[in-house]
């Protein structure tokens, strides 16, 4: 958080200089002077903070990759740990050519795809405070207050709920709580959809079902670089839209890593697909009929991975969204209702 660990290697994977520094960038360009004309590669270690290091050294012209702690395997046989043996392990892994990189995000739209997660982040503070508010309700009068009426109250109507003080005082800050965190979610979203016009992959996104602005601008400032997912199953597995198990001759033993991938891209395309079964036919009888077979939540979890698959061929092939791609077993039975019978009909006699 606050020094950074250097470690040069030569060719031959030979330590030629260490050393730790303040967390600065002209400390790490003066450490670093006497061999920057002979680095042929760098590595950081992705952290929370490597926006300023990676960014600055970047725009020296410094070649620059991104370590993908996740990917990387701890050495084995070590008794002791440190910065200083990380950084060697990183340098070396660097040298060899096996170096797990992540992707670098584009440094001019970081800004909005962060925007973007506190907006995220804001919504669900509003929820809480709307479902808190809702069960104070409950409890003291015995009644249900829909979501709708809750919504256009003002911090004002608060005494008219309850008798006692404590309670009227409970409802006007969340009232005034929530009306803040409007403002706020109402701000980021208009300067966000300001930025639209630069995006290239975001119209497209709106084509599918469930897909609004707000989404479709998450979901294209969450992915960057579409081409880096092969398949739109990598894809998919990227979104968490697909399961972890680990199977052997049939049988469960264990689980993979359930955090790998992007929580803000489940989250958005979990949101799309209950949007999608509200008001798209298609999706809404695709979903039914997975959730007679499984549960609400599987099938919830099923449609959102079928809207990944569909968001990558959207965006990697720049075209529409084409429903009979995605539901081709419905769309060939919608066509066979559609066509008029054929042949002779039988007599009862026959």
């Amino acid at each position: 958080g606050n020094n950074v660990f250097l470690s040069v290697i030569d060719g031959g994977g030979k330590e030629v200089y260490r050393r730790r520094v303040k967390a600065n960038l002209e400390a790490v360009n003066e450490a670093l002077e006497t061999y920057w004309p002979r680095i042929e590669a760098l590595g950081v270690e992705s952290t929370f903070n490597w926006y300023w290091l990676v960014d600055g050294l970047r725009l020296r012209g410094y070649p620059i990759d991104l370590a993908n702690p996740a990917k990387i395997e701890q050495y084995n046989g070590i008794k002791h740990a440190d910065d200083k043996h990380d950084a060697f392990h990183l340098a070396e892994l660097q040298r060899l050519g096996i170096l797990p990189k992540a992707h670098i995000y584009d440094a001019q739209l970081r800004p909005v795809r962060d925007l973007l997660r506190r907006r995220s982040m804001l919504v669900g503070h509003r929820t809480a405070l709307y479902i808190s508010f809702k069960s104070l309700y409950s409890r003291t009068t015995g009644r249900q207050m829909p979501l709708g009426e809750l919504k256009s109250l003002g911090p004002g109507d608060a005494a008219r709920l309850y008798e006692h003080p404590a309670n009227q005082l409970i409802a006007q800050i969340q009232l005034e709580e929530i009306g803040r965190l409007d403002k706020s979610i109402e701000g980021i979203e208009k300067a966000v959809l300001a930025c639209d016009r630069h995006i290239r992959l975001y119209p497209k996104l709106l084509t599918l079902p469930g897909i609004g602005k707000i989404l479709g601008m998450t979901i294209t400032m969450e992915v960057g670089d579409i081409q880096r997912f092969k398949t739109d199953g990598d894809f998919a597995s990227y979104c968490r839209a697909v399961d972890s198990r680990r199977m052997s001759n049939g049988k469960q033993k264990g689980q993979n890593n359930q955090k790998c991938g992007n929580r803000y891209l489940s989250w958005a395309f979990v949101e799309a697909a209950n949007f999608a079964k509200r008001s798209d036919p298609q999706c809404r009888r695709w979903y039914e009929r997975k959730k007679a077979r499984t549960s609400t939540v599987i099938a919830t979890k099923a449609l959102a991975c079928k809207l990944a698959k569909a968001a990558w061929h959207v965006m990697a092939h720049n075209t529409d969204y084409l429903p009979e791609r995605m539901f081709p077993g419905e769309q060939r039975d919608l066509e066979n209702r559609r066509q008029p019978a054929t042949g002779l009909a039988k007599s009862p006699k026959d």
